[in-house]
């Protein structure tokens, strides 16, 4: 499952790295709705939620969905600005439609409302279909529609008003603390992207991002099979380091693409495992035999004889399992002489789940 985005033709220079107060102000936001996707956080979101005043953190709670599971589009700027008030400015440019339609997305990045239906703004039937999504999220969620479609004026304000009111309580100082990280990336990606090309800096970007054959058409391993197209707009990447571990990438019909990227720390895999690669150990492992077979094998090293004789099953049968579990990178072979052992790939079993999680979590 792949997100593909059309850069057929663009010129280099709508290519363009650029970091966001606006987006690391909604990573935190995410952070700390959400801290079991970030362990490495917790201490940070405890704090913070023990430090902030009881208004404020009602305040959050109520507008959450705008970026809990997934992020609403206006807050991920595809002309970022050097300062949160600027990015603000430009957000409140945004039309009521616009932005109504972006705040209404009521589950996680896939199922948005169609963006050819009527605006629920002006039309009963799209208000209602959009008020029975919100309320299968929760009652918060629902209220929260209900104000935006009665009043978008007052709720645009106070969601601003929100995010003004976080950057005093816990922004301002924590952006100034990865300030520097930030830049010191966007430096890096900015000379790659000039010197090496679009494909080096998408490699230093992520794994899970990587440019077609032919260069014109840029691949997201994602959970959706989604496409879009940056012909005569662009593409903006944003690093974050409250992000990690999440690819966040603005694919909506009318929004210009963005990707939010995640700077680590400490570098990790420098390929992680693509969503095919986990789907295809999860088919390998769903078969009773192979996990027989696996059983044997985390004993030690075996032939396929071996296997054969200690499950009662015949050699091309076991060699068939043994293939599947291969091609899913589960098993090395290795040979000594007449014999060909196979030995079970330990840390790629261990690493499974990882691997599941950060394939759900991309």
């Amino acid at each position: 499952m792949t997100l593909r985005i059309d850069i057929g033709g663009l010129p280099s220079e709508r290519l363009r790295f650029a970091a966001s107060p606006l987006a690391e102000l909604t990573a935190m936001l995410h952070v700390l709705a959400e801290p079991g996707h970030h362990p490495h956080l917790a201490g940070w979101a405890g704090d913070v939620w023990a430090g902030l005043r009881p208004e404020l953190a009602e305040r959050l709670r109520e507008a959450e969905f705008l970026w809990r599971s997934s992020q609403a589009d206006f807050l991920l700027p595809a002309r970022p600005r050097p300062t949160l008030a600027e990015e603000l400015d430009d957000v409140d440019r945004i039309d009521d439609e616009a932005y109504a339609t972006a705040a209404l997305v009521t589950t996680c990045g896939s199922n948005r409302l169609p963006a050819a239906a009527p605006s629920p703004l002006t039309d009963a039937t799209a208000r209602e279909r959009a008020l029975d999504l919100a309320q299968a999220r929760g009652a918060r969620q629902e209220a929260f529609a209900e104000r935006l479609l009665a009043d978008p004026a007052a709720v645009r304000a106070r969601v601003r008003d929100t995010l003004e009111q976080c950057a005093e309580a816990f922004f301002d100082t924590a952006w100034a603390e990865v300030a520097v990280r930030l830049a010191s990336d966007l430096r890096l990606k900015n000379d790659l992207l000039r010197r090496q090309g679009l494909e080096a800096a998408l490699a230093s970007v992520s794994g899970a991002m990587t440019l077609a054959p032919g260069g014109d058409c840029l691949v997201v391993d994602k959970l959706q099979d989604k496409a879009t197209a940056a012909r005569g707009t662009g593409v903006t990447f944003i690093p974050s380091v409250y992000g990690s571990p999440h690819l966040v990438v603005v694919h909506a019909p009318g929004w210009q693409p963005v990707v939010q990227y995640p700077v680590v720390a400490e570098p990790g895999p420098a390929e992680p495992v693509s969503l095919e690669t986990v789907t295809l150990r999860l088919e390998a492992l769903a078969h009773p035999v192979r996990l027989r077979l696996l059983r044997t094998l985390a004993r030690g090293p075996h032939t396929t004889g071996e296997l054969a004789h200690a499950w009662e099953l015949s050699p091309p049968e076991v060699s068939r399992h043994l293939a599947a579990l291969r091609r899913a990178g589960l098993l090395t072979r290795r040979r000594q002489g007449r014999y060909v052992r196979h030995t079970l790939d330990v840390p790629g079993l261990t690493a499974l789940g990882t691997d599941l999680l950060a394939a759900v979590l991309r």
